[in-house]
């Protein structure tokens, strides 16, 4: 399995996945995790994609397994905007069949967001 992991650094309210990736990554290690910030790339990655990430609006960590259910929201970033307008493209061309969006609010804590993904990890086994 192999997980996408996104984020802005820079910006508190989109960090939050990338602050926990060391975690992450030592609590799953047959599990490859993946920085990704270049929405170009994308169409590399396969036809399935499952994406750790920000989402604007929600309380708790949540899997969102359909990208036509997000609707449009004010972004922190334009990395935000990318790449959601990217996969919905991708998937309308096919390139893409299937993603899988592990939503972490941005304004979860680090230890509760971290125990709701590796329960979620632990799942998805």
């Amino acid at each position: 399995m192999k997980i996408l992991v996104c984020g802005n650094a820079l910006v508190k309210e989109d960090s939050l996945p990338l602050r926990l990736l060391p975690l992450l990554k030592k609590e799953f290690p047959d599990i490859g995790f993946k920085e990704f910030d270049a929405v170009e790339e994308l169409e590399d990655e396969g036809e399935y994609l499952l994406i750790l990430d920000t989402v604007v609006g929600i309380k708790h960590v949540k899997v969102f397994e359909d990208i036509d259910s997000f609707s449009d929201s004010p972004r922190f970033s334009l990395h935000d905007f990318d790449l959601l307008s990217y996969l919905k493209l991708l998937k309308k061309v096919g390139k893409v069949r299937k993603v899988r969006i592990i939503g972490v609010p941005a304004e979860d804590g680090e230890h509760a967001a971290f125990d709701e993904i590796s329960l979620i990890l632990r799942g998805m086994r």
